[in-house]
């Protein structure tokens, strides 16, 4: 007799705790191999495909798309053994029925393959996913469907569910206050299921809003930052990157050269490269410089970072930025590509500001900020010019160094903004 074995959803990391259902993969019935994709899923974080650490055919899915389910929720069932298949299906192999150990995180193993997709007659019937016992009659399995019925004023006993057995999804509970704001004829009476008070729309702060606000919000609570700045005539830089992209080859991007200037002045002051580790008391100065930048995405702000960027050229650092970009856009970073930062450059000048005071990205020590380059009247050898200039802001712990480190940075970043040979009489 095959065995059946229950895969939940697995902890995805960075004390994520639950995670909404965008699309099966597979379906029940279907046979899976070890390692093979099954879900994908969305967190405040990223999109996730979430491989199972099972082969054999699939029994029963739990949770619709749509739908949240907590970290340790049941997500499939999978019946392992040579009986499992069918004889238009091969037996799954020893290992397989052993499963991988692939537990957390769910990116699936080295040697993780693909596996053909079939329909074949499980050897149990379609199990449908059960309702979990709660206090009370309402069948509703999730609290985050809860906890947005009770932030919206939403009475549950008034729902009928969708889900299996009458289960309340989230869907159901949005159907409601979607048919609650719908416009009514003025004789009809109001017959919504559910009551909103009248103060305005209720957004749950959650996913990647969620995130981003318990982020900032430590970082408020436990860096003393301070903010400097200054103006620097950028058209020298320009005029070098017009120069580097003339010769032909990949095309060197403006923020690569600024993470280049980055990493130069990072070398020279250290001290902006680490982080306080408050349970020791300690300042803790980081050997390689993962370089955090701000993207812009559908999904709100994300924040990959490029590993060693101190070991990347202009042409590397382009590349890298480009294909991070790429993937925030697609909602296909990992957990992995949006973690590990030392420090960030922010370039909020892509929004057509010039300056900004930015919130530190927690636990790191301090963030660049560059506003749009434009042309200004400036003095130039003496004499008034139409040149390129650009505002730099550097936000820092103030904890990690004094005024005049982070001034010292900030002014060496600015020379090599003006002069590109400053930076490479550093290198």
């Amino acid at each position: 007799m095959p065995q059946v074995m229950e895969f939940k959803l697995p902890d995805l990391g960075e004390g994520l705790t639950e995670a909404e259902i965008v699309r099966w993969l597979v379906a029940v019935g279907d046979v899976v191999a070890i390692d093979q994709p099954v879900v994908e899923v969305e967190t405040a974080k990223a999109m996730v495909e979430v491989p199972c650490p099972y082969g054999g055919v699939v029994t029963a899915r739990f949770g619709e798309e749509g739908q949240e389910l907590p970290v340790g929720a049941p997500l499939i069932t999978v019946a392992v053994g040579a009986e499992a298949a069918s004889a238009e299906a091969p037996a799954a192999p020893a290992a397989e029925a052993s499963g991988s150990g692939n537990v957390l995180v769910g990116y699936g193993t080295d040697h993780s393959r693909p596996a053909r997709r079939r329909r074949v007659r499980p050897v149990t019937a379609e199990v449908s996913a059960p309702v979990a016992q709660v206090a009370g009659p309402v069948p509703v399995i999730s609290p985050l469907v809860r906890k947005l019925a009770k932030d919206h004023g939403v009475d549950l006993r008034a729902l009928r569910g969708s889900g299996p057995e009458g289960l309340i999804l989230r869907a159901d509970v949005e159907a409601a206050l979607s048919a609650l704001r719908a416009p009514q004829p003025a004789a009809a009476p109001v017959a919504a299921p559910v009551a909103v008070a009248a103060q305005g729309e209720r957004i749950p702060l959650k996913g990647v809003r969620g995130a981003v606000a318990e982020k900032l919000s430590r970082s408020r609570r436990e860096i003393p930052d301070a903010t400097c700045w200054v103006d620097a005539d950028a058209t020298e830089l320009m005029a070098a990157r017009a120069a580097m992209n003339a010769v032909g080859g990949p095309k060197i991007s403006v923020l690569a050269l600024l993470a280049r200037i980055c990493t130069a002045a990072l070398a020279r002051y250290p001290e902006l490269n680490s982080t306080v580790d408050l349970a020791a008391g300690e300042i803790v100065r980081l050997p390689s410089v993962h370089l955090s930048f701000a993207a812009q995405t559908e999904r709100g702000l994300m924040v990959p970072v490029v590993r060693d960027a101190q070991n990347r050229n202009p042409e590397s650092l382009s590349a890298e930025f480009a294909r991070l970009t790429e993937l925030a856009r697609a909602g296909k970073l990992s957990p992995a590509d949006l973690t590990g930062g030392t420090f960030t450059l922010n370039n909020y000048g892509v929004f057509g500001v010039d300056g900004s005071t930015p919130i530190i990205n927690h636990p790191e020590a301090a963030m660049l900020g560059v506003g749009r380059i434009i042309a200004k009247p400036w003095v130039h050898g003496g004499e008034l010019a139409v040149r390129q200039v650009v505002q730099l802001s550097l936000t820092f712990d103030h904890r990690v160094c004094d005024g005049g480190t982070a001034g010292g940075f900030l002014r060496y970043v600015a020379d090599c903004v003006e002069s590109p040979a400053v930076l490479l009489r550093s290198l």
